[in-house]
């Protein structure tokens, strides 16, 4: 549907305007917001499935609530595009995921309508805990909704707040956005009905009627509320899968059809006259609206955009990408090595297993969106002789770093730890960059840390990593095509550990360039070359046992070193340098300048990978510039006779 017809969307400014509308007026409206958000998602790309499975729900969310008053916060948030729509940036969306457009997840900083923001799973409901907490030790009056996925609620976070919430009596909603599990149309019937009664000020009256009258006749309450608790528990026994939530200590109501808004808006309209935690079950279908995205809700959940009949003649022939790389060399080790075995946190295709899946399936483990378990699991397997791939997003991993440390790193346990996504990924912004993973990572005693600068290297760190037995082993690698497309080709072989490639010499300084940043510092050092100054480049592959050895002879024979790493500059590759150089009494006068290049220390927002390079000045250009320009002050300084002691920034 062409956005030039959504008439009943352009007459929505914000979402208090959806209370005088008709359900029938509303029902367009969800179909308008459909064909905006596939026309927007084709140019811009995102997350497609997710959010057009929740438009329904989110039309009665602002119908029966009043954000901003009302707080309502969306688990991960990539499912929120129908929010941002309605509550005022229809105009902006637009520019979903671009530079100066709105995030594709909830941001604080966006609008008032998100109250919390995540890119990562299970937090909704210990965030809106916190929020109602706040509100009751305010003496405030405003409804809080936590709306999570079955695929969040299996994270150990989500179960936690849980546990919490349902023993701390508050005011609070839980939607369990249900995608997945499948309830008969008669089960789905009878738990309408139930819910209906269960929902009616009636029933609360009179079971409140019930409690009072019992109170006043001791010998018989507990008896008579007992009974009275068992009716009602083995009604919902019978016809839903709600007892676990309830003996949380949560009023279980559902499961509802999330797609049917005459049932959804008068049940949500109740809950939020109800008292203590209520978890409302609320059953959807991803993709909901796109044929495609119906049929293959896991390929659509988030795409690329749809590019232009222009664009796919220019487009040029595609190149096999570092995941790809990575899933099919596991395949063939595994072959050969039968103690390997993967682990994934949900992720099983973003991380490129589906064909290790299929091949071995009796040695694959999907744990569920729970990395801090994964982890753990991973370490308990490879106390038994087994030898764990753990294959996770940089930016995910972060959040099982007190399992990597204790589970791992302590106990010097051989996991093989694969970091896909590491670096800027583009436009799903700060929460997913894998910014910090050589920081966090090579923190860690007793571990290994590598970074490929091509697809062969990329072979051969897995290999070493699988023949090495001597501790964990870290290869971060990025979302990008590799730039060698015969790679598979390349047998692969054993590398020494804590080693580095010299790749070029040069007379005027020396790069020390981590993964990507390889191809960056060649292209560097030819624009370098053609104003006369003469860059070597160094592949600094191992973060982690440094090459020590390399390093030194380097010092020796360059004034100036110039560390590139996509990774922030705090506590990263080029900490760990001017670590190792000041260890081994490089201070002073005779130490040579070093020049740390990476990304800064703040958030980097949404927008194409390049024009974020850019903006971090890791392109060849920008390098070009900041090293010339060293590099005349030194010559300046040189002529002048003096040399200043302290190390430029970047």
């Amino acid at each position: 549907m062409s956005a030039r017809n959504n008439q009943v969307m352009r007459a929505i400014s914000d979402s208090r305007d959806l209370k005088g509308l008709s359900i029938g007026q509303l029902e367009l409206l969800c179909e308008e917001i459909r064909g905006l958000i596939m026309e927007t998602v084709r140019r811009t790309g995102g997350h497609l499935a997710p959010s057009l499975g929740v438009v329904e729900l989110t039309v009665a969310l602002h119908r029966a609530f009043d954000s901003p008053q009302d707080k309502i916060i969306w688990d991960v948030g990539h499912q929120c595009y129908a929010h941002k729509i309605l509550t005022g940036r229809r105009e902006a969306f637009a520019r979903l995921r671009q530079v100066g457009g709105p995030s594709g997840f909830c941001r604080r900083s966006e609008s008032e309508h998100d109250p919390f923001g995540a890119g990562h799973a299970s937090t909704s409901i210990s965030a809106a805990l916190g929020i109602a907490a706040a509100r009751d030790a305010l003496g405030r009056d405003f409804s809080v909704i936590a709306v999570i996925g079955d695929g969040g609620l299996s994270g150990g976070l989500a179960f936690e707040g849980l546990d919490n919430a349902g023993v701390s009596g508050r005011d609070f909603i839980v939607i369990l956005n249900d995608n997945k599990m499948s309830i008969s149309p008669t089960v789905g019937a009878l738990s309408r009905h139930l819910t209906e009664i269960i929902t009616h000020p009636l029933f609360e009256r009179t079971k409140k009627e019930v409690w009072d009258l019992t109170e006043k006749l001791p010998r018989l309450t507990r008896p008579v509320q007992q009974i009275v608790r068992r009716i009602e528990e083995s009604l919902k026994g019978l016809i839903t899968p709600g007892l676990f939530f309830e003996d949380l200590g949560f009023r279980y109501l559902g499961p509802i059809d999330g797609h049917k808004l005459n049932e959804l808006i008068p049940v949500l309209q109740k809950v939020r006259r109800m008292k203590g935690p209520i978890l409302v079950h609320v059953l959807t279908q991803k993709g909901r609206g796109s044929a495609a995205a119906e049929d293959n809700p896991r390929k659509f959940h988030g795409i690329a955009p749809i590019p232009t009949e222009r664009e796919k003649v220019e487009k040029r022939p595609a190149r096999i990408s570092y995941t790809e790389i990575f899933g099919e060399t596991l395949v063939e080790l595994a072959v050969h090595r039968k103690e390997l075995v993967a682990i994934t946190a949900a992720m099983c295709d973003g991380t490129g297993l589906t064909e290790f899946a299929r091949h071995f399936p009796q040695r694959f483990y999907d744990v569920g969106i729970a990395e801090g378990h994964a982890v753990t699991f991973a370490g308990g397997l490879a106390t038994q002789g087994i030898r764990p791939v753990v294959a996770i997003y940089s930016t995910f991993l972060q959040r099982a770093y007190d399992h990597l440390i204790h589970d791992i790193g302590l106990q010097n346990l051989p996991v093989i730890f694969a970091l896909d996504r590491a670096g800027l990924v583009g436009e799903d912004g700060a929460t997913h960059h894998g910014a910090f993973d050589i920081s966090y990572m090579t923190s860690i005693p007793n571990f290994t840390v590598a970074a490929p600068r091509d697809g062969k290297e990329l072979r051969d760190l897995l290999y070493t990593a699988a023949a090495s037995n001597a501790g964990p082993f870290a290869i971060r690698y990025p979302r990008l095509a590799v730039p060698d497309a015969g790679a598979l080709e390349h047998e692969p072989e054993l590398l020494e550990i804590g080693t580095w490639e010299h790749l070029r010499q040069g007379q005027d300084g020396c790069f020390l360039a981590v993964g990507t940043m390889v191809e960056v510092a060649l292209a560097a050092a030819d624009r370098l070359a053609l104003r006369g100054l003469r860059m070597g480049v160094v592949n600094a592959r191992f973060l982690k046992p440094l090459d020590g050895e390399l390093l030194a002879r380097l010092a020796e024979e360059h004034d100036l070193l110039v560390t590139i790493e996509e990774n922030s500059l705090t506590g990263g590759f080029g900490s760990l340098v001017a670590s190792v150089l000041a260890t081994q009494g490089w201070e002073g006068s005779a130490a040579p300048r070093l020049l740390s290049l990476g990304l800064p220390d703040a958030f980097v927002e949404h927008g194409t990978r390049q024009q974020l390079l850019e903006i971090v000045g890791l392109t060849p250009e920008r390098i070009c510039a900041q090293v010339a320009l060293v590099l005349q002050r030194q010559r300046d300084e040189c002529k002048l006779g003096s040399r200043p002691l302290e190390m430029p920034s970047a």
